[in-house]
């Protein structure tokens, strides 16, 4: 379930805005094209639910393989998560995940200049939480690295014989808040450029994912370099899709001809095709 929930996060935003075709006239800083950008989701929705197919068709531990777990396997930088399970830390980690799902796109409606175009706004967020949702359950439903808190005693023996615990590689809970905290930010910063704010909105966008980062060593569910990718990842998404919605961005190919093009004495015709980025 903890795998669909930014899934269903975002196919409820999506089902619930309308997609804007286009930015209005010195307001928006992004442009939509649903012809474009439905197709996107779409398919990163697709690719989402190949991975949870993946996840689902991998294998939890024996007794055998849980008995020659050892922390001196595991490399010296992830060393001291090993061992590591607490309750109260998975949960301070979902409580902060989660709510920053929600909670990110819902201040940048307190914006007015953003509620004009809140649409626009909830499907860029859907395609950027959708792109790292598709990079994440592609990594866990592909790649087997074992939870941190199966190298010591903690956890239930259904917990340490689950699936579930392969998919120490990489840190969703991580990923999946940078996200929605650096994609606000980045929003936020494209809508109010050079506003005295946003040294305190960035900070915000990077200390959250940070926490989020230490409760999930703290719980054991994620080693240092787990979350140091899922961070990665998260932040990187957050602000590169919106980045390519940008109004103003030139994209596309231009096509010129060429005419008295002279190489060795001879002269050529023909058209020049030049792409835009």
């Amino acid at each position: 379930m903890k795998f669909l929930t930014p899934l269903l996060l975002s196919a409820s935003l999506l089902a619930a805005a309308p997609v804007a075709t286009a930015q209005s006239p010195g307001q928006s800083p992004y442009t939509t094209r649903f012809a474009v950008d439905a197709p996107v989701i779409a398919g990163l929705g697709a690719v989402s639910g190949f991975g949870l197919y993946r996840v689902q068709q991998k294998q939890g531990l024996t007794e055998e393989q849980l008995a020659a777990l050892s922390k001196n396997n595991v490399p010296k930088i992830d060393r001291f998560v090993a061992g590591n399970y607490s309750t109260s830390a998975q949960t301070a980690s979902d409580l902060l995940c989660y709510g920053s799902l929600a909670v990110a796109p819902g201040l940048l409606a307190l914006d007015p200049s953003m509620r004009a175009h809140y649409g626009q706004v909830l499907v860029l967020y859907v395609e950027t939480m959708a792109t790292s949702a598709a990079m994440f359950t592609s990594s866990v439903g592909n790649v087997y690295r074992y939870r941190p808190f199966l190298y010591g005693s903690g956890g239930t023996p259904r917990e340490r014989s689950s699936k579930i615990s392969t998919n120490s590689f990489f840190a969703g809970h991580t990923a999946h808040t940078a996200t929605a905290t650096f994609f606000a930010a980045k929003v936020f910063h494209d809508y109010h450029p050079g506003s005295a704010a946003e040294p305190f909105v960035w900070g915000a966008a990077a200390v959250v994912p940070a926490a989020v980062a230490y409760y999930r060593m703290e719980a054991g569910k994620h080693f240092l370099t787990d979350n140091l990718l899922g961070y990665a990842v998260g932040a990187t998404m957050g602000v590169v899709v919106p980045q390519l919605h940008k109004t103003g961005r030139r994209t596309g190919l231009s096509v010129s001809p060429l005419q008295g093009l002279n190489v060795n004495g001879y002269s050529y015709g023909g058209l020049l095709v030049t792409k835009h980025l």
